[in-house]
């Protein structure tokens, strides 16, 4: 880069820099009682530029720029203690120094200068915007910060007596939580094509993260694999996959604020990684871990509810592989179709859909159980807000039973063809 054009970019960085020092310093910080040793405001300034910096400076600069603007944008979607003090205004405008300065950074791109935009093999010329280009450009050496910042208050499984308390004396656990919201924002701005070219270097970062023991820096992660198993294929992720899925079952048992997260991470990683693959070990084990799980807390409804919620592609994947796990499937379906709520009984009656389509319940001793508690709904759907939904749903079941099971459906259905309180139903099977 020629000294004119590193000038310029200094003096663009500086001032973007001071501006959001400026907001920065005029926001009130108080830190979490707990974590007062530790200050995401003073941290965040410190990758601030002073006034007055050598050229030769620029380049580690412009990394501590970008990570800066990446915890403010981040904290928009944050509920975390460590960055909610950052106002929506402070990351939009953090937001906008980094296309700025993305802007000047590259200016012509034809001019031979940018020639250097590439890293890793991924071509970037033609990238969505230069913001994403320079986060991009800067990954091969953010990722690895992040990723160090992130282990410094991890658990070492190496050592029996390493626990929660010896890894946050080492190192403050909010600065593993900016970390990870740092590398969770980075992650999601590359889409494809660039992200397949980025897997091998992202994969490690977002592995770390979902070894840490907390809660915070875990969701992180697998936000970020969530993004990752719907912008990447397959081939991408490589040697990678077995390692990923067995660290989705190991993180199953998550806390239930992040159980949405393992969950859609989970299912979206195996139905990419399996998919012409359903009788492999990793969808039995995940399936399992998942069932294990579910049938400790049956009467959890927002465990319930998240799975029946994002379940349906493992589903898909598994098709008939399903009818080895019926005997732990149908008692849940069975419990869950009669809860409460509206919204277990519509999700239950969806994925008993797909089941039933996916398998044709075929030689399963479940029909007349699954036909008689499908009636006892329809008659309590009376009851319920959602009680057309519920009774739509219903006959689309009871409709495709007796499609692929006519005589058993036949035969137990001589029970209820003479019910006056069926006699809808009645018509509609008829």
């Amino acid at each position: 880069m020629a000294n004119s054009s590193s000038s310029i970019l200094l003096q663009n960085l500086i001032r973007l820099s001071e501006s959001l020092k400026e907001s920065l310093l005029k926001t009130h910080y108080s830190p979490p009682e707990s974590y007062a040793t530790f200050s995401v405001k003073s941290e965040l300034v410190s990758l601030l530029p002073e006034t007055t910096i050598p050229d030769a400076a620029l380049p580690t600069k412009i990394k501590d720029f970008a990570l800066c603007c990446a915890a403010l944008v981040s904290a928009s979607s944050s509920t975390s203690q460590h960055l909610s003090w950052i106002p929506s205004s402070l990351s939009t405008r953090a937001a906008s120094a980094l296309e700025e300065f993305s802007n000047a950074y590259y200016g012509d791109d034809d001019d031979d200068s940018h020639a250097k935009c590439s890293t890793k093999g991924v071509a970037l010329r033609g990238a969505a915007d230069n913001g994403k280009k320079l986060l991009i450009e800067l990954m091969p050496e953010l990722l690895p910060l992040l990723k160090d910042r992130i282990k410094e208050s991890a658990i070492d499984a190496t050592d029996e007596n390493d626990g929660v308390s010896a890894a946050s004396a080492r190192a403050p656990v909010a600065s593993a939580v900016l970390a990870a919201y740092q590398l969770r924002w980075i992650v999601g701005q590359v889409d494809a094509p660039y992200i397949g070219k980025l897997c091998l270097l992202m994969i490690p970062c977002l592995l770390t993260a979902l070894d840490h023991w907390s809660p915070e820096v875990k969701g992180q992660g697998m936000i970020s694999f969530i993004h990752l198993a719907k912008t990447a294929n397959a081939s991408e992720i490589g040697g990678y996959a077995d390692v990923v899925l067995d660290a989705c079952c190991q993180n199953i048992a998550s806390d239930d604020e992040i159980w949405h997260y393992v969950v859609e991470m989970s299912v979206l990683l195996i139905a990419l990684l399996q998919k012409s693959n359903p009788r492999s070990s990793w969808c039995e084990k995940l399936l399992s871990e998942m069932l294990n799980h579910l049938e400790r807390q049956p009467r959890n409804k927002q465990r319930r509810v998240v799975w029946l919620t994002y379940s349906e592609p493992l589903l898909d994947t598994l098709g008939l592989v399903l009818l080895a796990h019926f005997r732990r499937l149908f008692p849940l379906f069975f419990k869950w179709m009669h809860a409460d709520d509206d919204e277990t009984v519509l999700l239950v009656l969806e994925r008993l859909t797909a089941v039933v389509r996916l398998t044709w319940i075929r030689n399963s001793p479940h029909i007349e159980r699954l036909i008689d508690e499908l009636v006892t709904l329809y008659k309590d759907a009376s009851l319920k807000v959602a009680r057309e939904d519920i009774r739509s749903l219903t006959l689309q079941i009871l409709k495709l039973i007796q499609t692929s099971k006519r005589p058993q459906f036949d035969a137990t259905w001589l029970k209820y063809k003479n019910d006056p309180n069926l006699a809808a139903l009645v018509s509609s099977l008829c």
